[in-house]
């Protein structure tokens, strides 16, 4: 085997583990995006269901799974949509940048309540390392900040200007929208349609709308509709 230091990366579906051996900074880099061979980021192109002792994943169960059994196709998905370890110096940058984020959104979009004025980043960052916050370096900002914000106003009277959105559904899309849309806003209330669409209404932070339209658009190809009921 290779001597270059490396991580397993590892994906599960239908009881089934598929496990490859990935260079840990070029598999980060194709997590992030970032263009990059697949040959530079796996050390074998062996599909395994346990790395450990050697067992490969048998060519039925890729099939079952990925609908190929092309080691490459199957190692750039899991490297993509797996569990991905992260070295301790990979883990404190990604997560010293998303605090970064996560401060710079809730300065953008928060108010303290007794002056109902913006909070400065100096005073959301001093307040954070006043509470306990978790913070995951994958997730996107807008999935984060509601928790964060919770744990920060027992330090700081901070409040977010928040939006009661329409969204509407076709029903091939309905259930992936909700269950999208529940992980970043409140859902006031919500109705399945006879024909099986989706209306729901949800309060998110004022500066989440261009977000969830987002969102909505590229869930819905472009099927779906937002609208803003209310600002408050």
């Amino acid at each position: 085997m290779s001597k270059r230091n490396y991580v397993i990366a590892r994906y599960e579906k239908d009881g089934y583990v598929f496990e490859i051996l990935v260079d840990p900074d070029a598999a980060l880099e194709m997590r992030l995006g970032k263009p990059i061979s697949i040959d530079k980021v796996l050390i074998t192109d062996t599909i395994y269901k346990d790395a450990r002792k050697g067992l490969r994943a048998s060519e039925e169960s890729l099939m079952r799974v990925f609908k190929t059994t092309d080691p490459r196709k199957v190692a750039e998905f899991i490297v993509k949509n797996g569990e991905l370890p992260l070295t301790a110096d990979q883990r404190r940058r990604l997560i010293e940048q998303k605090r970064k984020q996560i401060i710079d959104w809730i300065s953008r979009n928060c108010i303290d309540t007794r002056t109902r004025t913006p909070v400065p980043p100096q005073r959301v960052e001093a307040a954070m390392q006043q509470v306990d916050v978790a913070i995951d370096p994958f997730k996107p900002v807008e999935e984060q900040v509601n928790a964060i914000i919770k744990a920060l106003q027992k330090v700081l009277p901070l409040k977010v200007a928040v939006s009661v959105l329409e969204i509407r559904a076709p029903a091939e899309h309905a259930h992936k929208v909700r269950n999208t849309l529940s992980r970043m806003g409140r859902v006031v209330k919500e109705r399945f349609e006879g024909d099986g669409s989706l209306v729901m209404q949800l309060e998110v932070p004022a500066g989440l709308q261009d977000t969830i339209i987002a969102k909505v658009n590229e869930l819905t190809h472009g099927s779906g509709d937002v609208k803003i009921i209310s600002t408050s």
